[in-house]
């Protein structure tokens, strides 16, 4: 392929902040940026020179981006389980006993799972980064790497404020970089009060973002109040961990004040809802936040806790369980949800100026979405257009076609060209088997 190509005839949703459809639309892409966005006509006449793509039929939408992914090979196993006891029991000891080169697999496989189903970037919260880093390079995907810091007692193997600082050193910060480092506080019971702080000062001093877990469960919200005196997000602002370049998955359990705080204050939140449902923590005001300011992604949360990495079926959850705890079905828009998924995630993550929609200037982080299946019809044009509604309730990512990032092909009918998926599960069944006998045998000491 040139450096120069024409998605032409597709369906194209720009994202841009408006409502908008080119239908039939195409996108011209030079090297790694969109040149434009329009109808065929317009854009025919700007193409010479151009390879040609046929999109006809498919949607032409921006790169996901998966906003909070924990790397994991624990698929299946530890089902019915609340969330604190799955973390003791079951989780926690799996991060004894992991290794880096455990790790790296583990990254290897949820990477090249969520390019294959659409997700352009993620943030992942893993351990020994350096291997993720690798395989974020080797698959081509954009990646914000946040290791799980951690110092209270008895969570000793965990990161700590020296990792995430070589971290940083080794692995960069800045936001042009396709693969880049954030601070990482595993949870607010699992450090010491000082180490927050701290380490909202480490992101501040590298001009870089901190990640953390928040409210997930009432339960939190309870103990917070008896440790505290406060609830949980109450506390990190005591602590001076909230903020523009603070992002908080879950936030399940807020109150108004809450909610209000973290708009004043700038704090963007992921949304993790079939986490949410499966694990029983409850359902999060995305619409109330949204209505107050705050910047709300989507992130499927690890492999564990959805068991699988589909951003796309993640929009359908996110809507429906608006809809059902709301009792409002005007509420999971399908627009406010690609949203979501797509400006609002690149916003969030902090490349919101070189991705997450389709315009001139912008990253060519594309995906194209085979819209000519039986669950996909009838397809509606003009007024009567649908697309957006399919593409939130009716597709996943088993229909994403073709992927680009950074204008790099990366997926191609339905099969990811960076890496042989079949060597990636290869290694990664293997790891796992390898991570289990070694938890096995720790619990026997």
């Amino acid at each position: 392929m040139s450096e120069r190509f024409l998605l032409r005839n597709g369906i194209v949703l720009p994202m841009g902040g408006r409502r908008q459809i080119h239908d039939p639309g195409s996108v011209l892409v030079e090297g790694n940026s969109i040149l434009a966005v329009g109808s065929v006509e317009e854009l025919d006449a700007r193409s010479e020179g151009a390879d040609v793509i046929d999109v006809t039929g498919h949607a032409v939408i921006p790169g996901l981006h998966n906003a909070h992914l924990h790397s994991g090979l624990l698929r299946g196993t530890a089902e019915g389980k609340t969330l604190f006891d799955w973390l003791r029991s079951y989780v926690d000891p799996a991060h004894r006993a992991l290794t880096p080169a455990i790790a790296e697999a583990a990254s290897m496989l949820c990477y090249t799972e969520g390019l294959r189903f659409g997700t352009t970037s993620v943030m992942d919260m893993w351990r020994y980064l350096e291997g993720s880093a690798r395989a974020a390079e080797t698959i081509g995907i954009r990646a914000a790497l946040v290791p799980y810091l951690a110092d209270e007692e008895g969570y000793d193997y965990f990161e700590s404020m020296d990792s995430n600082r070589r971290l940083l050193e080794s692995c960069g910060t800045s936001e042009e970089n396709r693969v880049r480092a954030w601070v990482g506080v595993e949870h607010l019971f699992y450090c010491r009060p000082e180490t927050v702080t701290a380490a909202a000062a480490l992101a501040a001093e590298f001009g870089t973002r901190l990640h953390t877990h928040s409210s997930e469960t009432s339960w939190e919200v309870e103990e917070s109040i008896r440790r505290y005196g406060c609830r949980p997000i109450e506390r990190f602002g005591e602590l001076e961990a909230l903020g523009d370049r603070i992002v908080i998955a879950h936030c399940v359990w807020l109150d108004n004040r809450e909610i209000d705080l973290l708009a004043e204050t700038g704090t963007s939140v992921v949304h993790c809802p079939c986490s949410n449902m499966k694990l029983s923590s409850g359902a999060a005001r995305v619409g109330d936040m949204r209505d107050a300011g705050v910047a709300v992604a989507l992130g499927t949360d690890g492999e564990k806790e959805n068991n699988n990495l589909d951003l796309l079926e993640e929009t359908k959850f996110a809507s429906l369980l608006q809809k059902l705890t709301t009792l409002d079905p005007t509420t999971g828009d399908p627009w406010d949800v690609l949203t979501m998924a797509t400006s609002d995630g690149a916003r969030v993550l902090g490349i919101g100026h070189l991705t997450g929609s389709l315009e001139p200037g912008k990253r060519a982080d594309i995906v194209t979405v085979d819209l000519r299946a039986l669950h996909l019809t009838p397809l509606l044009h003009g007024s009567d257009s649908n697309v957006a509604a399919h593409l939130v309730f009716s597709a996943t990512g088993h229909d994403v076609d073709q992927v680009w990032v950074d204008g790099r092909k990366l997926v191609d009918s339905g099969r990811v060209l960076s890496v042989d998926e079949q060597t990636v599960r290869s290694r990664a069944q293997a790891a796992a088997e390898e991570l289990f006998e070694r938890r096995a045998a720790l619990a026997k000491t």
